[in-house]
């Protein structure tokens, strides 16, 4: 197949119009593995350090054990349904696929709330870091840059974009490894400040280990791997198939529990500040990591990581927006949003694209302009991805338990891994805070209502 060569079906869904030719597959395995790595971040542990070891009594690396065990059910429950139906909109068609058309838009919609805003933290992340390195510009300023440069390179199309994010990418592994190597010299030369297995048990200065605290983190830890699941987006922009497509997902999801257990074990370790400590100050939960490296190594590897970020977060984004065009034109493709967001160019959804973009830059720009715009954010952008990762789960069971369409029945691989899946994704909202839950049921009530006007719109009336 040439890469020039439409997707399968998107011509028939795109009812002959010739504008709708569909996507261009042009991404292989590692082009995937790039995207999914840019939107979660090597180092998505940074920032969320000391909250996690305050809450975990020290246990740490424990919870992205834990937390990358959970996930995998998630992960595991996507390349199930993309060899099924490897289609873009990722949920949304498989929800679609796997319990109905209503179920697919709702799964879309909730996803929809995911993929727009954790790009805008992601924006909103990098024009803080830019704005602390070259304070004379305001951070809006960075933030809005970076968006209208990372949109500019989605537009130009998905394989440059990759072949961008790769060189981003390599830039955050090569980072990431210099602390683990400058980490590793400290500690084998002065040794570490906490038990060197307190980070997967504790470090005591909280009493005794508690299985009832690394849950509690494990709440907050599964927000680093938001992003795995774009992968799944990119299903009719891949050479090779779709098989392909669910190895890169179990892989990425792999590699980044492995490279977050690894940094938070070394960082632990040179923790000056003991897990009770962080629990009773939570002004230094945020600066944890960076503190612990300042303390250790030296502030160079504190600017050098802090540049990092700023870099990163912003091809976080870039990520994040790709899937997030993917999704809007898989659901304007099957007539749930605007037709005209259908339309492609050169292989690439430019109309998708935008219309993402500009959501992103209103959201990323006014909580640039507030002192408590990145706390809002934050604090929604977990409930709709959980949601669609529920309903992404139910869809296994309907698809090939339900509606057998999978051949013979395999009980624990299309029931008892989702069923289980079910119960972290329904969990982790109960712990979510007020604020998300609220603005996930209110993002809710929304899709229901444009559901249900959407269904009475097509009911003939009577003759």
């Amino acid at each position: 197949m040439s890469d020039a060569e439409p997707t399968a079906g998107a011509d028939d869904a795109a009812g002959g119009a010739g504008a709708e030719r569909g996507l261009r597959r042009s991404l292989g395995f590692r082009d995937l593995v790039v995207y999914g790595l840019l939107f979660i971040a090597p180092m998505a542990p940074v920032g969320v350090f000391g909250a996690l070891d305050a809450t975990s009594r020290g246990a740490v690396a424990l919870v992205y054990v834990v937390a990358t065990v959970a996930m995998a059910f998630t992960a595991f429950s996507y390349a199930q349904m993309v060899r099924v139906v490897p289609q873009a909109g990722s949920v949304f068609a498989y929800a679609r696929a796997g319990l109905g058309k209503g179920a697919g838009f709702i799964a879309g919609w909730m996803a929809m709330l995911d993929y727009l805003l954790i790009p805008a933290v992601a924006y909103l992340f990098s024009g803080i870091a830019m704005n602390a390195l070259v304070p004379e510009v305001s951070r809006w300023v960075w933030t809005a840059l970076a968006v209208v440069i990372t949109t500019a390179l989605n537009l130009w199309g998905v394989r440059a974009a990759a072949q961008v994010g790769f060189l981003v990418l390599a830039m955050e592994i090569v980072v990431l490894l210099v602390f683990v190597v400058s980490a590793s010299v400290v500690l084998a030369r002065e040794g570490g400040r906490r038990d060197w297995l307190s980070p997967l048990s504790g470090d005591g200065s909280q009493g005794a280990f508690a299985l009832s605290a690394v849950i509690a983190a494990v709440s907050i830890a599964v927000l680093s791997y938001l992003g795995f699941d774009a992968i799944a987006s990119f299903a009719e922009e891949v050479t090779g198939g779709s098989e392909k497509v669910a190895r890169a997902v179990l892989f990425c999801l792999a590699l980044a529990g492995v490279l977050f257990v690894a940094q938070t074990y070394l960082v632990a370790l040179l923790e000056p500040l003991s897990s009770a400590q962080l629990a009773a100050d939570p002004g230094k939960q945020g600066a944890a990591f960076y503190d612990a490296v300042d303390a250790s190594v030296g502030d160079w590897l504190h600017n050098l990581v802090a540049a990092s970020k700023a870099i990163g977060a912003a091809f976080a984004a870039l990520a994040g927006q790709a899937a997030a065009g993917r999704l809007v034109f898989a659901m304007a493709r099957d007539r749930r949003l605007p037709r005209a967001l259908s339309t492609t160019d050169s292989g690439v959804p430019r109309a998708a694209l935008l219309c993402a973009a500009v959501i992103t830059l209103i959201a990323a720009v006014w909580a640039a302009r507030r002192d408590d715009g990145l706390d809002h954010l934050v604090s929604v952008v977990n409930v709709g991805a959980l949601t669609a990762f529920t309903l992404l789960h139910a869809s296994v069971v309907g698809w090939f338990v339900v509606c057998r369409r999978g051949g013979p029945v395999i009980w624990w691989r299309h029931l008892l891994i989702p069923v289980m899946g079910a119960a972290i994704t329904v969990a982790v909202i109960v712990e979510a805070s007020r604020t998300a839950q609220v603005v996930g049921a209110i993002w809710l009530a929304v899709g229901l209502a444009v559901l249900t006007a959407q269904r009475e719109r097509r009911v003939p009336g009577p003759p």
